[in-house]
């Protein structure tokens, strides 16, 4: 491990030495929307519908209810309950409407400057502020609730990740420093936590081990799309690696928390004690981020800089998957 994190150093400084003066090729125009909308409903009472569910930003929610599932899996194994399964995740999508729902009112302002996200629900007055945080309110109270049934714990780390997202990164983290990504990343750890308090009632070591490398996977993940978006960004007034510290040192960041996340991950082998699939799974998809971040080097350009960040989607999903079979097969 040793060996190879210096070896990934290396890498980075190469990476650097060989790039980093080189000027970036110009992005190609301004894509709109982040959740993936081909063609949303644009009256009526299904588009009501819809502007509520764009709130909850649900394209996190299957890769947080993964990291979720894997904290579980690896807390009971095959013993794993239904009823804490559902109770868990249904608490997790829950959690995870009423952040995403609060990021949405707290944000609307700087939304309405970026072309990534001038269209969402606030930003574009289709849903009244007022009902935006009444429904955020329901949605984090049906959470806890859910939560609570499991056992406390759960309920008090499903309600410090609701706060952490909302107030601590959103208000606090996002808007006034660069390292807002790294410290952010927290956030998608607890899920890892709550699945396995939700089995055990307490915090283990392998459990804190998943939760690092979702930690560390956070800054390797985002700073791709804030290279894709640097300009919106910087218009949006957030002060993220690429606007402060330039494109260069960004992506040499990039390959420093990939290769922390690929270390942390064969801690979590040790650790937990998985299997052959685990192992390959981080290997070939750990290669082809890795292999991702460097084309991200050589083109510079948004469409590399997304290639990254859907590897970097590709990895860990995986590696989730990956976590839960081996853990349930044991």
């Amino acid at each position: 491990m040793l060996i190879f994190a210096g070896l990934v150093a290396a890498l980075a400084w190469t990476l650097e030495q060989q790039t980093g003066h080189l000027p970036s090729s110009e992005w190609e125009g301004e894509p709109k929307g982040d959740d993936g909308d081909d063609a949303p409903p644009v009256s009526g009472p299904l588009a009501t519908a819809y502007a509520y569910f764009r709130l909850t930003k649900p394209r996190l929610m299957w890769l947080l209810c993964l990291v979720a599932a894997a904290g579980m899996a690896l807390a009971a194994g095959p013993s794993l309950r239904v009823e804490t399964v559902a109770l868990t995740l249904g608490g997790g999508v829950l959690a995870i409407g009423a952040s995403g729902t609060f990021n949405h009112v707290l944000e609307r302002e700087k939304d309405r400057k970026m072309s990534r996200t001038d269209d969402r629900p606030l930003a574009t007055d289709r849903i009244p502020k007022r009902n935006a945080v009444a429904f955020g309110a329901a949605l984090a109270a049906l959470s806890l609730a859910a939560f609570y049934t499991v056992n406390p714990l759960t309920a008090a780390l499903g309600f410090t990740a609701i706060v952490f997202y909302s107030v601590v990164y959103t208000l606090v983290l996002k808007p006034n420093t660069r390292q807002s990504t790294v410290i952010g990343g927290a956030a998608g750890a607890l899920p890892a936590l709550i699945g396995w308090a939700a089995v055990t009632g307490d915090v283990g070591v392998a459990g804190l081990a998943l939760a690092a490398v979702i930690f560390l996977w956070t800054p390797a993940h985002f700073y791709n799309l804030a290279l894709a978006y640097k300009d919106d960004y910087e218009r949006g007034g957030f002060p993220l690696m690429p606007v402060v510290s330039g494109e260069a040192t960004t992506r040499k960041h990039i390959v420093y928390y990939l290769g922390a996340t690929l270390v942390s991950a064969v801690a979590l082998t040790e650790l937990a004690g998985l299997g052959v699939l685990y192992a390959a799974t981080t290997v070939v998809f750990g290669g082809v981020f890795l292999y991702a971040a460097m084309r991200l080097h050589r083109e510079r350009d948004r469409d590399a800089a997304m290639r990254a960040f859907h590897a970097s989607n590709a990895y860990l999903g995986c590696l989730l998957v990956a976590v839960v079979v081996d853990a349930m097969v044991v």
